[in-house]
């Protein structure tokens, strides 16, 4: 199952999308996680420390795999025909919670040089780990909607958007999910995300109602991943509501896919 998380910067994505990597990685699923958001944390939240994130090269800043890959014998000329199956065995990262992490990195503007080898990789390797392997891969892409301009989520399985009672993440999560809707993704849905109370699940949920987008999944604050947040410490999960209501989210979305 291929699953791309998606919404406004600041709902809590990357926490969601560590939380259904973790949970299928201690359910023994092989998971590869893939950081392609343009200010990547995904490591620190499958549980890198701050040092080891630090020593990840993202994909399209690693200029010997982009040159490696794309290079000819002709300036200014590259290739367009590459493989990429190497890749994930030879970059990507473990990481504490039992996922592979894959870091993609930001493709830099056109002022720093021609552009085009490294987002051909980049696009090439999504596609592949998407559409090719059989692992889980659990995507956690940039905040916004310019990904689904760019085609890169358009061949998983399920996309979430992510939102809390804000109506400005709700504006955002409505236009993700209307643009996906001309894709051939199976599940498209929002999860509500750090509902702390009755109020705010019914603003939520009379969104969601008004614009006909079904409620995937309900994530309640959680005091306990708001303190790890502030340590920098991984929530526990023996006591986190939060991380409990996530695998509660990843055994319904298995389930659907599975039927």
């Amino acid at each position: 199952m291929k699953i791309a998380v998606c919404g406004k910067g600041g709902v809590g994505k990357t926490f969601i999308a560590a939380g259904l990597a973790a949970y299928f990685a201690a359910s023994g699923r092989p998971v590869i996680a893939i950081d392609a958001d343009s200010s990547p944390n995904l490591a620190q939240s499958l549980g890198l420390s701050a040092e080891e994130a630090a020593r990840i090269l993202p994909v399209a800043e690693n200029e010997e795999l982009i040159r490696m890959k794309t290079g000819t014998d002709f300036s200014g000329v590259f290739r367009l025909s590459f493989t990429v199956d190497d890749i994930t065995g030879r970059y990507a990262v473990p990481t504490p919670s039992g996922a592979n992490l894959l870091v993609m990195g930001t493709v830099k503007t056109m002022g720093a040089g021609c552009t085009c080898p490294a987002h051909s990789v980049v696009k090439a390797l999504l596609r592949h780990l998407v559409v090719e392997r059989d692992e889980f891969v659990i995507l956690d892409m940039e905040a916004g909607i310019e990904h689904l301009g760019r085609g890169t989520a358009e061949h998983v399985d399920v996309l979430l958007a992510v939102a809390d009672a804000n109506q400005k993440s709700l504006a955002v999560a409505a236009t993700i999910c209307r643009l996906a809707r001309a894709s051939e993704i199976h599940t498209i849905g929002l999860v509500a995300n750090r509902i702390a109370d009755a109020r705010q699940e019914t603003v939520f949920r009379s969104f969601a109602g008004s614009h006909h987008l079904p409620v995937l999944g309900q994530i309640p604050f959680d005091q306990v991943v708001a303190q790890a947040g502030m340590t920098g410490e991984l929530p526990d999960p023996s006591i986190s509501v939060a991380l409990k209501a996530v695998s509660e989210l990843a055994k319904s979305l298995e389930a659907s896919h599975a039927g």
